[in-house]
């Protein structure tokens, strides 16, 4: 097995890996009580994501899908952050998937001239949130995000990103 991975746009060929991926990270990993019905954007991509200044990138490694970053345009030259995942085996400082998907987004909104980008997460991602600071996202009061910030019922800590 080739271990290169390549960040590319979505596209619908990958929709039931991208699905499969995210329901195993929240559902076996994190025992998060959440389902694809739940969750109905993930067999929306190009219509939910891939609107405006969003977008929808996988991480693929010999055509099998190991992460996933997603952002929604939510007007005024801001973006949400969401569908950050990275399959197990991927993570870390070896492969670098989920630094090289977030900087793909973020390289995406610089060229889009987005402002500002504004994340949610569970308090159970707690690698996610080392993560992110460690990017330069920094932590935001729930009442101080946009009014159009899509807010899931599972996130309770907030990030945001000036681009």
């Amino acid at each position: 097995m080739s271990e290169s991975i390549i960040i590319q746009p979505y596209t619908s060929k990958y929709q039931q890996q991208v699905v499969d991926l995210i329901l195993h990270i929240q559902q076996q990993e994190y025992q998060i009580p959440i389902t694809e019905k739940d969750q109905p954007d993930l067999f929306e991509i190009e219509s939910f994501y891939q609107q405006g200044n969003g977008n929808f990138w996988v991480a693929v490694c010999d055509e099998k899908v190991v992460g996933s970053v997603a952002l929604i345009d939510i007007g005024s030259r801001q973006v949400a952050l969401r569908k950050m995942f990275v399959a197990k085996p991927y993570r870390g400082a070896n492969f670098k998937t989920a630094h090289r998907l977030l900087h793909t987004a973020i390289a995406w909104v610089k060229e889009q001239e987005v402002e500002r980008i504004y994340l949610g997460t569970t308090l159970q991602y707690k690698a996610a949130h080392r993560f992110y600071e460690k990017n330069g996202f920094q932590h935001i009061e729930k009442e101080k995000l946009p009014k159009n910030f899509p807010v899931m019922n599972v996130d309770k800590k907030f990030y945001t990103y000036k681009v």
